[in-house]
């Protein structure tokens, strides 16, 4: 394979950018007085007709008019160039008239044609018919290219006219139409096209623009046509052939015989004919223009060199030509990486080429698959379906995917589907393998062995369930083995004989593979998106989700209980398995009499709840339970709230026992644990009643010693009850001064438990950050929801407050002292539950929120919150941030808040 040439020198003085002409002497050589013999000639009056002009009837292009024997002429005035530039509908007509009349007068005909080609480029010159033969195409180049440096070249490919929105394909549409009509006379006189191949050439290697760009478009069409017509000729010499030998067989000689002797010579002839001039415009345009200047240039170049390797390979299937595809991977625009991707992945879908492709391959190939991470998304979608195709012929190893497979979680959604897509083909239907070891194609298959091969991948994410789900979603629309529900339940139950038990990695892998596949399945996106806007269906497709949901809670009803009993005490398990009954259609339940079935999956789901004590699981549990009592229908409906019912007085009867337990002097893990139950239901519904929030201010009053995560759940669950009372009271038509009282009590207790940890946080090493972020947070909660403007001129005035001063100075030196932690500590509590509740950020966008919600004097903590910029991480920094843009928007004036900030910069006195 030849390579291209190291450091090699791409000489531009024949790809110059000028579209002024500079260097038009080069383009030439003035052979003799070549100015002497050129006329340039522009058609100005209407009387005045030059020799490009045709004089024929309008008539002829009246297709409804009765056909009648007249002179083919066409419209008045109106040339070959004209045609171009109208109606393209014309042109087929037009070309056939015109070869009519280059056999009727060569000379004349010519000389349209060349005026014509060079008024597409853009200039207006003609050269006269009786000095055709004596002008230079040196000199007539040079002549052009002096036009362009004095301004006097329209480019018709850019014009915004709209005559000429369609001049391109028309300039295309005649070329084409033109050889084809040559084909069986003038094509091959070598004359005509000689001195058009000689032309465009010349033209395609000149510095203007403009004349690059049409000579290049029309040089490439030149060749497409060519191998359409090759590819005729071809097909009739084969059948010559056939003729022929079907007649030696009957008789060595005769008229017939050398009649097919002298066709198939004849043939033989043109086709040489047409590959020589294939040849010499490859050599003479393709070999400079690939490298050109101009993006769109190269990228024609790239994309007609596809073509004809493909529509031509007895003579473009070979390394001479097939390694401008493999240079131009590495192209500096995309767009003509993306054109030599598409040209190579036709190649390869062909299966008589890839033998021919070897050699190139082997050069190549890795250059194919390091495409697949292109900076531009587009080609690197095109350079993953080229490695499929590699993959399809095994012409790579599968070592050699690694960088691709790490493209599944790393990528634009694009990206991922595609690589989704090649993982799919490749490791799970494996349809590029020629022999499947031990199975036959419809075990091969079968959902079973599909679900098997995606376990076998998930076993390499399996610590990590985030990127767990992003291979679901790549390969979840190309494998239907994930919506096989009876399948993958059958499974999980170890119900199937041929794959037999699933081990306990599988297992959690299989009903994360479960719940990922019934959300996509019913519309739901398992992907965090990088915009927030709400998702719009079609008709048929919220129809094809309804549907989706039916056969999801069909599939499971029978089986769901069974699945939550095996599985409701493993906390890597419960959380994603009682989540899927939120997307079952619950009303099925009654139709299919089925209600035995529900009320034990709520039966299970309460029971999971007091099972575990992890965040995700108990929050899963509550939404569970809670969708079932507020979409199922009829006694199903009455028989979730009366679960959740007793849930609720389940928790209350545990948290006083936990609370006795403490008292007693014993350990507090079970008051922790049925607090954060507690919680996890209170981010719902109201539960806890007045005598347990008594209790809980006074177990933080006794108890000052107690564990601080308890001390946390304790304070989160009396600020919950908080928070529901004021709603309560605010959505109540009538309220007695008895329930305001009460409320405002229960506030206060709130805030003077909170000041004591406030004032001990303060105290070195007494506290961790855990509880410091807490305070922290539902401090700013607690004010926003009791600011003074919520109440102001209503009958619930006596709720608004304020803090003073002297609590404002403490929770500022709080928000400092968290600011200040190090980054070791907040990856320490990375591991941590509720961690996305107790960093950093938070403190942040707390303080932020008591400036924006007007709780207190912006003239106070603002300052002192900018004052903070770009000193705690990029995180900090952007909320900060956010808070200036507020500022700006809704402040007259914050040039005396920047100053304030200034001043409080620990580096000015």
């Amino acid at each position: 394979m030849e390579d291209a040439p190291h450091g090699q020198k791409r000489s531009r003085d024949r790809d110059q950018d000028d579209d002024s002409g500079g260097g038009g002497e080069e383009a030439g050589k003035a052979g003799g007085s070549g100015g002497e013999n050129q006329e340039r000639s522009v058609s100005e009056a209407s009387g005045d007709q030059s020799p490009n002009q045709m004089e024929l009837d309008d008539d002829d292009f009246q297709e409804t008019r009765p056909q009648t024997k007249r002179s083919r002429t066409l419209p008045p005035h109106q040339n070959l160039i004209e045609i171009v530039k109208g109606n393209g509908d014309l042109i087929p007509k037009a070309v056939k008239i015109w070869v009519e009349r280059y056999e009727a007068s060569p000379r004349l005909a010519t000389s349209e044609l060349l005026s014509m080609l060079f008024e597409a480029c853009g200039a207006k010159y003609s050269i006269k018919q009786e000095l055709l033969d004596e002008t230079d195409v040196d000199d007539v180049v040079v002549a052009l290219v002096n036009l362009a440096r004095a301004g006097e070249v329209e480019d018709y490919q850019i014009s915004r006219k709209k005559e000429l929105r369609n001049f391109k394909e028309n300039l295309v549409s005649f070329w084409n139409n033109l050889i084809l009509e040559c084909q069986n006379g003038p094509l091959f006189d070598k004359v005509l096209f000689d001195k058009c191949m000689d032309y465009i050439i010349a033209l395609s290697c000149t510095p203007p623009r403009v004349y690059r760009q049409t000579a290049t478009l029309m040089g490439l069409q030149l060749v497409t046509s060519f191998i359409s017509v090759a590819n005729t000729l071809g097909s009739q010499r084969e059948t010559t052939q056939r003729q022929l030998n079907a007649e030696s067989k009957k008789r060595a000689d005769g008229p017939r015989v050398e009649s097919l002797n002298k066709r198939l010579s004849v043939t033989h002839e043109q086709i040489t004919t047409l590959e020589d001039m294939m040849r010499k415009i490859f050599t003479g345009l393709f070999v400079h223009r690939y490298r050109d200047i101009d993006p769109e240039i190269r990228m024609s170049c790239i994309q007609s060199l596809g073509i004809w390797i493909s529509s031509y390979p007895s003579l473009f299937l070979q390394d001479l030509y097939l390694k401008y595809l493999g240079w131009t991977l590495n192209d500096k625009a995309a767009g003509v990486r993306k054109a030599s991707l598409l040209a190579l992945r036709k190649l390869y879908e062909m299966d008589e080429n890839v033998p021919t492709l070897g050699l190139f391959t082997e050069r190549f190939s890795n250059r194919m698959i390091e495409m697949a991470d292109d900076v531009d998304m587009p080609a690197a979608v095109c350079a993953i379906g080229l490695v499929k195709q590699l993959l399809r012929h095994q012409l790579i190893p599968d070592d050699a995917l690694g960088p691709l497979y790490d493209l599944l979680i790393d990528q634009p959604q694009e990206i991922r589907r595609a690589i989704g897509e090649l993982v799919y083909d490749h490791l799970i239907a494996q349809k590029f393998n020629s022999s499947p070891s031990g199975l036959s194609g419809h075990e091969d298959s079968s959902s079973e062995i599909h679900i098997f091969r995606m376990l076998q991948i998930l076993r390499e994410f399996s610590t990590d369930p985030i990127l767990s789900v992003y291979v679901i979603d790549d390969v979840w629309e190309y494998m239907k083995a994930m919506k096989d529900w009876k399948c993958i339940i059958s499974m999980l139950l170890d119900q199937n004989p041929r794959t037999g038990s699933t081990n306990d990695e599988d297992s959690t892998n299989l009903i994360r593979l479960l719940f990922a596949s019934v959300r996509k399945a019913v519309g739901e996106k398992i992907i965090p998106s990088t915009d927030n806007r709400k998702q719009y269906h079609s008709k048929a497709q919220r129809e094809m989700f309804e549907n989706n949901r039916k056969d999801i809670t069909v599939a499971m009803m029978k089986n769901y209980p069974q699945l939550l009993r095996k599985f409701m005490a493993d906390k890597a398990k419960v959380s994603s398995l009682v989540e899927i009954i939120m997307f079952m259609k619950l009303e099925l339940y009654s139709l299919k009499r089925q209600e035995q079935n529900f009320k034990a999956a709520v039966r299970f789901i309460k029971d999971a709840f007091f099972m575990n004590g992890e965040k995700e699981a108990l929050r899963s549990c509550v939404k569970a339970i809670t969708f079932c009592a507020s979409e199922s229908k009829g006694e199903l409906q009455d028989f979730s709230r009366g679960k959740l019912k007793d849930l609720e007085d389940n928790l209350l009867d545990k948290l006083t026992s936990a609370i006795k337990e403490v008292k007693d002097g014993n350990d507090e893990y079970s008051l922790l644990v049925n607090l954060k139950r507690l919680y996890e239901l209170q981010l719902l519904k109201p539960v806890l009643v007045e005598s347990m929030y008594d209790e809980f201010a006074l177990t933080l009053h006794n108890f000052r010693n107690l564990d601080e995560e308890v001390i946390c759940f304790l304070l989160l669950n009396m600020h919950m009850y908080v928070a529901w009372s004021l709603h309560s009271i605010i959505n109540c038509e009538t309220v007695s001064e008895a329930s305001l009282s009460s409320l405002i009590l229960k506030r206060d207790i709130l805030f003077e438990e909170v000041s004591y940890f406030l004032n001990g946080v303060e105290e070195p090493r007494k506290y961790g950050n855990q509880l410091s972020l807490r305070i922290c947070a539902l401090l700013a909660e607690e004010w926003c929801l009791f600011r003074k403007s919520n109440f102001d001129s209503t009958k619930l005035e006596m709720l608004g407050y304020c803090p003073d001063n002297v609590m404002l100075k403490k929770y500022w030196k709080l928000c400092e002292g968290i600011f200040n932690t190090s980054d070791e500590t907040d990856e320490e509590d990375e591991s941590k539950e509720y961690v996305e509740e107790t960093s950093r950020d938070v403190a942040a966008i707390a303080a932020c929120k008591l400036v924006t919600s007007d709780v207190l004097p912006k003239d106070y903590l603002g300052p002192e919150i900018i004052s903070h910029l770009v000193m705690h991480g990029p995180s900090v920094t952007e909320i900060i941030k956010n808070l200036i843009t507020y500022l700006r928007k809704t402040e007259d004036d914050i040039s005396s808040i920047y100053l304030e900030s200034l001043k409080r910069v620990s580096f000015f006195p």
